[in-house]
């Protein structure tokens, strides 16, 4: 058969029809609100890769290395080939058609989903794998179907059924089609918390169609109602910039503005709350289980347009609590004391919270670097991106220099492993094969391990961080710092919405090469590989959260010591000198490398990621690297960038840089703070006189904030400042558009906006 309706659908079709359809078919049979509808079966798919001769040569081309970009492109191109050049099936094409015409006698607005049948399983979700369309009429409808069909293999998804282990030629692929509704509201509710599992409905609300909330592109309005006392508590109003509707004219789907008097307006009244609340326990009660749904609502009727299980809380109903302290013994596990009596050897600044113990490992040079085993303590002048791979293996870091915006503080808190900054006496004090216990909230090294409480035995325990932490919902976006690729997994599981900053230089520095070095050994396509890959793991990881990029912004004395440093410039004071944006326009060849590296990921799919350009200080900076854009083929006008506000001629010049086409403005508080103050952050002579919320530095911030709303551009801030609360105060009272914070501190962060944000609110009413 080519086609099922929904109502001869059940829950037990699901190699037939898909998780979509499956669970659309078992609604319609519980006589709840889901738009008419049918689906191309997984069978009619598979029959038409076979019949049309297509399957051997189909399966042949996806089979390909998927760390090859270059074969993982050719493989996408090669497939969509294939299926959109291939005739379907006249007895297919009818089946269709005759179905499309049979609801609502022909006339009727579609939406086309895909719906295959290795999805909503509990390894692996394949969320966001596969094309959805809507809006579609007949004429339209044979090619979207298989527009679906081929979205089986996309770059994205072929990669991502390998890394999963999944057979291509196992997988196969339905297509839902179901009357368009017209939402004017519309959004996801969850029938119980997603994260703790308490009795919590949570409903997450917008204007107009449903694809835009769940797909992260606009901030939603959040309404919590607790189900035991049936009352509304706790509302959040988003501001809501943006809505998907359909043109009146064409019948697409197209983004617009939402109005100004429904921008900040309230979406969902008492009555829509109370009519998803019974909708969302009668669910519930038909699964048996707490349930994920997609809803839209047009006047007073509400329907469903998916239900899933909620698949994040754990076995007892509820997640435990993080780890936030512990102490990490030689092993690198965790345990569950504190430091004890011993003599303390060294003080420094606590960079990195929780406490470790092994054996000290004293590197001075890159080349002892082999010396650093797993769960031994590294102590060092001061780290460098080339020691990552050493820090990964360390159970805790001491540094002699630095400051909690250093190297060592910012990769340590990401990787989360304890870390002891600024003492400026740990490689002379310690010695190697040392067995001392760091504490990264205290600053303090001790003498030996902690001694064992009295009677108890210490037992490592297991990281209780959950999949999907407990989130408030916030109009300020709360995003993430991440330094390195390999804290991706770790940052990801914060529930930031984002990645405010990734940092390239790490990707490159990590080579122990300079950019120029590493090119004379390996060739242009291993450099811009390397680039590619790393950006790719981050992206891959927070789709289709978006992941700001920092093109190469590494100093002079930092590429100095790499091979191929010799030939750098010795300069007095590198973070004034040739960095960041000044050296890519100095030396356009090897820019143009990396901007091939975002060519080849937006090629690939990853259209979350984002470019952002270092230390501009001008138009004429961003006009001439929006030239050089545009010259490696990627168009400026349809792709986000940006640029990081570091220094005051920069947030002086804002005005003009806005004018020149730039999407998004980024405060960098650690250089903006020391340029505008003449404080060297890495300096312990002054590192008193460091203050990211000097009066000076917050006017201007407030003044560049206040301009780019005027253009309607974006204002973030990647800086370690926004960690910090009394920023991020400042921030959301002057309206700026998102939060970068370190990963440790990101879940404050969120709750802190929220309070600032509610009471934003609450002032605005009284």
């Amino acid at each position: 058969m080519v086609v099922l309706w929904l109502d001869e659908i059940s829950a037990n079709d699901l190699e037939l029809v898909g998780g979509k359809g499956a669970s659309l078919g078992e609604l319609t049979g519980a006589d709840l609100p889901v738009p008419p509808g049918f689906v191309v079966t997984a069978g009619t798919y598979r029959e038409f890769i076979e019949e049309t001769g297509i399957a051997e040569e189909l399966f042949e081309a996806v089979d390909v290395d998927t760390e090859d970009s270059a074969a993982l492109a050719d493989a996408e191109a090669r497939a969509e080939e294939l299926i959109l050049g291939t005739e379907i099936p006249e007895e297919m094409r009818q089946g269709i058609l005759d179905a499309y015409d049979n609801l609502d006698d022909g006339k009727a607005f579609v939406a086309v989903r895909s719906s295959a049948t290795a999805e909503d399983l509990p390894d692996a979700s394949f969320a966001g794998q596969q094309e959805t369309f809507l809006n579609i009429t007949r004429e339209d409808l044979i090619e979207r179907v298989k527009q679906c069909w081929a979205s089986l293999f996309t770059q994205r998804a072929i990669y991502y059924r390998q890394e999963k282990g999944f057979d291509h030629e196992i997988v196969d692929i339905a297509v839902v089609i179901q009357r368009m509704v017209d939402a004017e509201k519309s959004g996801v509710m969850f029938t119980s918390h997603p994260s703790t599992g308490d009795k919590k409905i949570i409903i997450e609300a917008a204007w107009g169609l449903g694809e835009a909330v769940v797909s992260g592109s606009v901030s939603p309005d959040n309404y919590v109602v607790d189900r035991a006392s049936n009352t509304t508590e706790d509302i959040t109003i988003a501001d809501k910039k943006m809505m998907h509707t359909k043109d009146a004219k064409t019948g697409e789907t197209v983004e617009r503005k939402v109005p100004d008097d429904k921008r900040n307006a309230r979406v969902l009244s008492e009555a829509d709350i109370n009519r998803l609340v019974e909708l969302g326990e009668e669910v519930e009660d038909h699964y048996g289980t707490p349930q994920d749904v997609e809803w839209a609502m047009v006047g007073d009727d509400v329907f469903m347009l998916q239900s899933r299980p909620i698949t994040t809380i754990s076995d007892n109903g509820s997640i435990e609590a993080e780890v936030n302290e512990g102490v990490a013994d030689g092993s690198g596990a965790v345990q569950t004391e504190k430091g004890g009596s011993q003599e303390v050897l060294v003080n420094g600044l606590g960079a990195s919270p929780g406490i470790a113990s092994g054996p000290a490992q004293t590197v001075t040079k890159l080349d002892q670097l082999d010396k650093v085993g797993e769960g031994d303590i590294i102590v060092t002048e001061m780290t460098t991106p080339d020691m990552v791979p050493a820090m990964k293996r360390a159970a805790g870091i001491i540094t002699d220099e630095g400051g909690m915006t250093s190297h060592a503080a910012i990769v340590s808190r990401e990787l989360g492993v304890p870390a002891v900054v600024g003492s400026s006496n740990a490689t002379d004090t310690l010695e190697d094969g040392q067995v001392i216990t760091l504490d990264g909230d205290k600053g303090t090294v001790r003498e030996g391990k902690p001694e064992k409480e009295q009677g108890q035995e210490r037992e490592p325990i297991e990281d209780a961080r959950p999949k999907t932490p407990v989130k408030p919902m916030t109009a300020t976006e709360v995003k993430v710092n991440v330094s390195i690729p390999e804290a991706a997994e770790r940052a990801a599981a914060t529930g930031a919405d984002g990645v405010g900053l990734l940092r390239m230089e790490h990707m490159i520095l990590s080579t122990n090469k300079t950019p120029a070095k590493y090119i004379e050994d390996h060739g242009v396509d291993a450099y811009v590989e390397e680039i590619v890959e790393g950006i790719r793991g981050v992206a891959e990881e927070f789709y289709p959260r978006p992941v700001r990029v920092r093109t190469l912004d590494a100093p002079t004395d930092e590429f100095r010591q790499l091979q191929g440093g010799e030939h750098e410039p010795d300069e007095h004071n590198p973070m004034l000198g040739w960095r960041g944006i000044r050296r890519s326009l100095d030396k356009p060849d090897v820019f143009q490398h990396e901007l091939d590296a975002f060519r080849e990921l937006y090629e690939m799919g990853y259209d979350n990621v984002e470019l952002m350009l270092p230390l501009v200080n001008d138009a004429e900076d961003v006009l001439r690297a929006r030239r050089l854009i545009a010259e490696s083929g990627i168009d400026p006008d349809k792709r986000t960038w940006g640029v990081m506000i570091e220094t005051p001629a920069s947030a002086l010049q804002i005005d003009d840089m806005a004018e020149a086409g730039i999407d998004f403005a980024s405060f960098g508080t650690n250089d903006l703070t020391q340029y505008t103050l003449a404080v060297d952050r890495n300096n312990e002579n002054v590192a008193g006189r460091f203050d990211e919320l000097h009066p000076a530095v917050l006017e201007l911030i407030g003044q560049t904030i206040d301009c780019c709303r005027d253009h309607d551009i974006n204002t973030s801030i990647c800086g370690q400042a926004g960690s910090k609360p009394e920023m991020v105060r400042f921030l959301v009272n002057r309206g700026v558009s998102s939060i970068s914070a370190n990963i440790d501190a990101v879940r404050d962060v969120q709750h802190e906006v929220k309070r600032v944000e509610q009471k934003l609110m609450l002032d605005s009413v009284r």
